[in-house]
């Protein structure tokens, strides 16, 4: 490998860092606000199970993210290309992260990536079909959420309506939420993790190191998850807090009903290969569980904040990639 090549893939693994202790919120938000784990066995919690993920999934939503957004046949998936659009995703990443709002790292990297191919070579090089489902999901991936958060603790509800008080439900339930983290957690390992592996085997074919029929090495696996892992362990506190507490209040009931309608989301989504948000998943599922108590007791301003970041997610880091782009190619 060039020294150029190794320096992208240091890049990308940095990504995979940024998205692990900013989407760190998505797998333990609702054990920490529940108090079912404190916040430094709930992030190793999350961590093992980020990591772990590759034993379960295949690498269907790498390989999109590596063929399905730019056109691996145009040449426009260059090392400056890559490494532009990394650059554009941590940017945004780290914007949010500073600003407290659960922002998608997916959408951030398939904006910078986007936006960088772009500049390079027009808007033709991009596989318009695949970016399309993608941008739906900004969508529907809150919505299924919401629905199936609001369905799950409704069941539950209707399940054990015998039980008197609502204590004693939600010490039952405080067991069942470690299931469901770790759950979501395997999800947000099988879909995030597998999107840094996605822009490695894309350097990998571009740089002729891998055909373009080739799958993930084994060496890429690990290394994103190790990556992700260590960056869940590190946290991502100002996000906790917006997702664990802001949105709405939750009770471990709760909890569990939200984490396993996002874990299931995701299941589907990665068998399928679709790169979803984490974030916009687990969000509208808090959304769904609070609206089952009353309207109020969802904080809709705060919602709306978090709604507003998504929608700005894939242009803000399209538009940051495609200047660094510019400037990577007017000095090279």
């Amino acid at each position: 490998m060039t020294l150029a090549l190794v320096a992208v893939v240091a890049i990308a693994l940095i990504f995979d860092y940024t998205n692990g202790f900013h989407d760190a919120a998505n797998s333990i938000a609702t054990v920490v606000s529940t108090r079912v784990l404190t916040p430094k066995m709930a992030v190793a919690w999350a961590a093992f199970w980020n990591f772990v993920a590759f034993l379960v999934f295949k690498t269907r939503v790498a390989d999109t993210i590596a063929k399905g957004i730019v056109d691996p046949k145009s040449g426009a998936l260059t090392i400056g290309v890559v490494f532009a659009g990394l650059v554009g995703a941590i940017a945004w990443n780290l914007l949010t992260f500073y600003l407290g709002l659960p922002t998608s790292s997916s959408h951030a990297l398939v904006g910078g990536i986007a936006g960088a191919a772009v500049a390079r070579a027009g808007f033709h090089v991009m596989l318009l079909p695949k970016v399309r489902e993608i941008a739906a999901f900004i969508v529907l991936a809150p919505l299924i959420g919401l629905a199936l958060g609001l369905v799950t603790t409704l069941v539950i509800l209707w399940l054990f309506r015998s039980v008197k008080r609502l204590r004693g439900l939600n010490s039952g339930f405080r067991v069942g939420q470690l299931v469901s983290s770790a759950a979501f957690s395997l999800g947000h390992g099988a879909n995030d993790a597998q999107k840094t592996m996605g822009i490695i085997l894309a350097l990998l074919i571009a740089t002729g190191h891998a055909s373009a029929t080739a799958d993930v090495p084994l060496w890429v696996v690990l290394s994103a998850h190790t990556a992700i892992g260590l960056g869940t362990l590190s946290g991502g506190w100002r996000i906790v807090k917006t997702m664990g507490s802001k949105i709405t209040r939750l009770q471990p009931v709760g909890g569990f009903a939200a984490e396993t309608a996002a874990a299931t989301t995701l299941f589907f989504t990665a068998a399928n290969g679709i790169p979803v948000s984490t974030t916009h998943t687990i969000a509208g599922s808090i959304v769904g569980v609070g609206a089952t108590q009353r309207l109020s007791a969802v904080r809709w301003g705060v919602a709306s904040q978090v709604v507003w970041a998504w929608v700005l997610t894939i242009p803000g880091a399209f538009l940051i990639a495609m200047a660094v782009s510019l400037l990577v190619r007017a000095v090279s």
